[in-house]
């Protein structure tokens, strides 16, 4: 077990290393001049010529990669220019947040998918079975952003049953003393119900959007892969045996049905973070995906640089964990390639 993190591990650097140079590159090429933003409109060229000089921004960019090089090699993630804080910074304090929102919107997202995928696999044609297509034809049709609005005006506009679409917690209301960044976990240790029960309420909607976001592949490919699994001849077999209705079905059917499903959530967690993005637009959500939007408008390398290097050390990590989740559900599974 421990070789094959450690392989994961190591097969991993060159693909951070070349993430590196293709964000470093793309940010370079990208149209915006920081130095332009910042200094405003109405600054002449020499000012802004010297914020460029200040910023190193005048430098080849050979000498300026060398430079990013080495200031990530020591940990320093470099500077917003946005907020005046150290980068690694705003990543440690807003990724809680986007991971609060992803987790939850993914276990929101599975204890819907996968028992809908197994109904409907197991009642073809059925309402069920009707269901699941329905629901996987309108995942993958809505936009997020389209969904995010749509409820925001549903339930809080019309209906004003939700909160306002603003933060993680009512404005009224203090937030937990920071322990794990999750405020619903942090609350709970607080002992502070008004704050467990704020922040929950502030997160269901947009855990709600991105939970539709990706309901349906994981109904789908459920569905699919335990029609697959329950015509197999070892099926046939267990039921032949006398065995349970409720013993075949999960105790040998889902089970071996599952990797692949494993496989589609280890993708559509990847998409969560992506779509993050936008969630956090929609909801005001102060995570590192709303970060990186306003540093990319005003064109601050930095926290963007950092924002993927971040999404791509989670995205390891992702595939480090479902590789160790095959192996803990089939031991047979080889993962070492």
């Amino acid at each position: 077990m421990l070789a094959i993190i450690l392989k994961r591990l190591l097969l991993s650097v060159p693909t951070l290393a070349g993430i590196v140079v293709v964000t470093f590159a793309l940010t370079r090429l990208l149209p915006g001049d920081p130095a332009a933003y910042f200094a405003g409109n109405a600054a002449s060229v020499e000012a802004v010529e010297q914020i460029r000089a200040k910023l190193g921004l005048n430098q080849p960019l050979a000498t300026q990669f060398v430079r990013y090089v080495k200031e990530l090699a020591t940990g320093d993630w470099g500077q917003s220019l946005n907020t005046g804080q150290p980068v690694a910074v705003e990543i440690a304090t807003r990724l809680p947040a986007s991971l609060e929102l992803t987790l939850v919107a993914l276990v929101l997202s599975l204890s819907v998918s996968i028992p809908l995928g197994v109904l409907a696999a197991t009642r073809p044609g059925s309402w069920v079975d009707q269901l699941c297509r329905l629901v996987t034809t309108a995942g993958v049709s809505l936009p997020v952003f389209f969904t995010g609005l749509l409820l925001s005006f549903v339930f809080y506009f019309l209906l004003g049953w939700a909160p306002s679409p603003l933060g993680r917690i009512d404005p009224y209301v203090s937030a937990p003393a920071t322990v794990t960044g999750f405020y619903l976990i942090d609350s709970l240790l607080a002992g502070s119900g008004e704050a467990f029960w704020s922040s929950l309420r502030q997160l269901i909607l947009p855990a709600i959007t991105l939970a539709l976001f990706v309901m349906a592949p994981v109904a789908r490919m459920t569905r699919a892969s335990m029609l697959g699994v329950l015509s197999a001849d070892f099926v046939r077999t267990a039921r032949a045996m006398g065995l349970s209705r409720a013993r075949v079905l999960y105790g040998y059917a889902f089970r071996n049905a599952f990797l692949p499903v494993l496989t589609t959530i280890g993708m559509v967690f990847s998409f969560m973070l992506g779509a993050n993005v936008l969630v956090e637009k929609v909801f005001a959500w102060p995570g590192i995906g709303s970060f990186a939007i306003e540093s990319l408008v005003a064109s601050d390398y930095a926290p963007v640089q950092g924002f993927v290097l971040t999404m791509a050390i989670l995205y390891v990590a992702l595939n480090l964990v479902i590789d160790l989740l095959y192996l803990a559900i089939d031991p047979r599974v080889s993962v070492a390639g």
